[in-house]
């Protein structure tokens, strides 16, 4: 069952990047902007987080955080936000129990993990969620949700 606008986001753990303990929980009280993803390195998803990279100062003057998530190992975010310097969480999800939480679809006969993106407020609740394969249209939809909530 996927999440969807209204939806409380249940609690979930992961590793980020650097190896260490995500709880979500320990964001509450925090605007968030969760996207996930197909995978490190490729096209897309380096414009895509590139793009979340250019703007993540008007995400953090807003009180929002950026996260990230894809399949790939904790090893192969770590090189990819240090080759593009990306500030924000990169979380490793490879068994996908984070993409099955949120519900997000594959795409092209379930070939290609989906690329969602999910606005989430203080309390935790989610205000929009946005399903493009298209990389570069997220960050608008994003920074423009996280504009409206103040």
């Amino acid at each position: 069952m996927a999440i969807s606008k209204g939806d409380i986001v249940p609690n979930f753990k992961a590793k980020t990047q650097s190896g260490e303990k995500f709880e979500l929980s320990n964001y509450k009280g925090k605007p968030l902007v969760i996207y996930f993803y197909p995978k490190d390195n490729t096209p897309g998803c380096t414009t895509q987080a590139c793009s979340f990279r250019d703007q993540y100062q008007d995400f953090q003057d807003l009180g929002a955080e950026v996260i990230g998530v894809s399949g790939d190992s904790e090893d192969s975010h770590d090189k990819f936000a240090l080759k593009h310097k990306l500030p924000f969480i990169l979380l490793s999800d490879g068994n996908k129990k984070i993409r099955n939480i949120f519900g997000v679809p594959t795409h092209f006969f379930g070939l290609l993990p989906g690329r969602v993106t999910y606005i989430i407020d203080k309390e935790g609740k989610v205000v929009s969620v946005f399903n493009s394969i298209k990389a570069n249209v997220h960050i608008e939809h994003a920074l423009e949700m996280i504009q409206k909530m103040k």
